[in-house]
C-alpha cells in the first residue's frame, strides 16, 4: 500500500514500515525552542538529570516572543536560555535576530525530507519545504534535547488539492483563511494536511510558508507540500545542507481529499474570536479599525512587506490608525532597507519595531486598548491574543491590512490594485 508524506519520512527516521496511527520513536533532525518555552525545557532538563544535549549543532534557541525584553522577569528567562546555549554549545538567535518560523529555514537548518520539532506550535511552517515538522511541549523538547528522538504517532492525513489560480489581489492569506473557515478550527485534529494543486504551485515559497503556517488553525500537526524546483531553489540560496525531498506515492491512502477551485476567491477576512470565522472581505468591509499589524510568522517575509508598501506607496496611513510593522527577521529588515520597501511604510506613517512575535502574542510593541478593533497578518485572533480580551481581532492579508490601514476601515485591497 502506497504512503503519504507524512508515513514516509516517518517511516525513514524511525527505521519502521510505518502507516496511519502507528506509534514510532524517530531520529529528529533539528530541535528549536524559543523565550516561552525554552526556559521551560531548561528546567525539565535539569529534572530529567541531563548532562549533555545530543548533537548541539542541530538545536537552537531563539529569543523572539520577548525581543528586546520589557520586564525583569523576562529578562531573567532569557539570561538563562544564554547560559544553557553557552554551556551545551548550541546555537542562540538573540535579541534583534528574528523570529524562529523564519530563521530555521533561512539559517539553512531544515529542508526537504526532514524532521522537525519545535516548542511552538506554528513550527508547521517549514512543511513548505516538506519537513514534517510539528509543535511539541516544552517537556517533549527537553527528552529529545537528551536523546535526539521522540515519539510520534503517525497522523492520518487530508488532501487539499486547490484548482485554478489565485485572482489579482487574493493571496495565499486569503486562501488559507478560506480553507480554515471550510474545514473548521478542529476539523483536521492530530492530522496531517497536504497541499497541492495548480494554485498551490503557483505560489512563491514564501507565500506557501504562510499556508504551512496555519495548518495548526485547523488543528493539523503538519502542513506538507511536495518539493519542486521553486522549493530546491530557495533551499539551496539559503545554504542549507544535504536533505532528500518525499513525495507521495499514487495509491497512497488519505482521511479524506478536498478539492477547491479558487480561481474565483475573494480577499478573506477572519472575524473575531475564531480563525476559522472567515468571510468576505465585502461581509466586513467598512468596519472601523484603530490598530493595523504587519509582521508575524504569517506575513512578515520581504514578499509581504513588498505587497502592502506597493499600496502605500505615496499614501498615507489614516489619522486615526497606528500601523505597526514587524520584520520577521534581521536579514529581511535590511533587503526591506536596501530595496526601498522599509522607506516606503515608514513614509506612510508606520511604526516599525524589532524583529519578533510581540504584536502578535501581545507581550509588547502594540497592546490595543478596550473595544479597539485590530486588523493584522497574524496567525490567531483569539479573545485576548493581544493581550487585552477586550479588544477585537481581525485577521487578513498584508494587501487588505496595508489598504485598511489607509482608509480606518477594513477595505477590500482591490481597490487600490486596479
Amino acid at each position: 500500500m502506497g504512503k503519504t508524506i507524512a508515513e514516509k519520512i516517518l517511516s525513514r527516521k524511525s527505521g519502521r514500515d510505518a502507516y496511519a496511527n502507528d506509534i514510532v520513536v524517530a531520529d529528529v533532525d533539528f530541535r528549536m525552542g524559543q523565550d516561552g518555552t525554552a526556559p521551560l525545557a531548561i528546567r525539565s532538563f535539569e529534572k530529567m538529570n541531563g548532562e549533555s544535549v545530543f548533537d548541539p549543532e542541530r538545536v537552537a534557541f531563539v529569543i523572539d516572543h520577548s525581543a528586546p525584553s520589557p520586564l525583569e522577569g523576562v529578562s531573567a528567562l532569557h539570561s538563562l536560555m544564554r547560559r544553557f546555549a553557552k554551556e551545551k554549545g548550541i546555537t542562540l538567535y538573540d535579541v534583534g535576530e528574528g523570529v524562529c518560523h523564519q530563521l530555521l529555514p533561512e539559517k539553512g537548518h531544515v529542508g526537504p525530507g526532514s524532521l522537525v520539532i519545535g516548542a511552538d506550535s506554528h513550527t508547521c511552517t517549514y512543511g513548505a519545504l516538506n519537513a514534517f515538522a510539528t509543535g511539541v511541549g516544552s517537556t517533549d523538547l527537553a527528552a529529545a534535547l537528551i536523546s535526539g528522538k521522540m515519539w510520534f504517532k503517525v497522523p492520518e492525513t487530508i488532501k487539499f488539492i486547490c484548482h485554478g489560480r489565485l485572482p489579482k489581489g487574493v493571496y495565499s492569506k486569503d486562501l488559507i483563511l478560506y480553507l480554515i473557515s471550510q474545514v473548521t478550527a478542529d476539523g483536521a485534529t492530530y492530522m496531517a494536511a497536504e497541499y497541492t494543486g495548480e494554485a498551490i504551485c503557483a505560489l512563491s515559497v514564501e507565500g506557501r510558508f504562510t499556508i504551512s503556517n496555519m495548518a495548526i488553525e485547523m488543528g493539523a500537526k503538519v502542513g506538507l507540500m511536495e518539493a519542486d524546483d521553486k522549493v530546491w531553489e530557495w533551499v539551496r540560496s539559503h545554504g542549507s545542507g544535504e536533505f532528500e525531498a518525499v513525495s507521495p506515492d499514487p495509491d497512497a491512502s488519505y482521511a479524506a481529499v478536498k478539492e477547491y477551485d479558487v480561481s474565483n476567491l475573494e480577499p478573506y477576512v477572519a472575524k473575531p474570536h475564531r480563525v476559522d470565522n472567515g468571510v468576505p472581505v465585502g461581509e466586513v468591509k467598512g468596519t472601523p479599525i484603530q490598530q493595523a499589524v504587519l509582521g508575524t510568522c504569517t506575513n512578515g517575509r520581504l514578499e509581504d512587506l513588498a505587497v502592502a508598501a506597493r499600496i502605500l506607496h505615496q499614501r498615507r496611513v489614516h489619522p486615526g490608525v497606528r500601523l505597526i510593522v514587524a520584520p520577521a527577521s534581521r536579514k529581511v529588515y535590511l533587503e526591506a532597507m536596501e530595496t526601498g520597501v522599509l522607506q516606503t511604510l515608514v513614509r506612510a506613517g508606520a511604526a516599525v519595531v524589532t524583529p519578533g512575535c510581540g504584536p502578535c502574542v501581545g507581550t509588547h510593541n502594540g497592546i490595543p486598548s478596550d473595544g479597539e478593533n485590530v486588523i493584522s497578518t497574524a496567525n490567531r485572533n483569539f479573545k485576548g491574543r493581544m493581550a487585552n480580551n477586550k479588544a477585537f481581532i481581525y485577521l487578513a492579508s498584508p494587501a487588505t491590512v496595508a489598504a485598511s490601514a489607509v482608509r480606518g476601515e477594513i477595505t477590500d485591497p482591490r481597490e487600490f490594485l486596479e
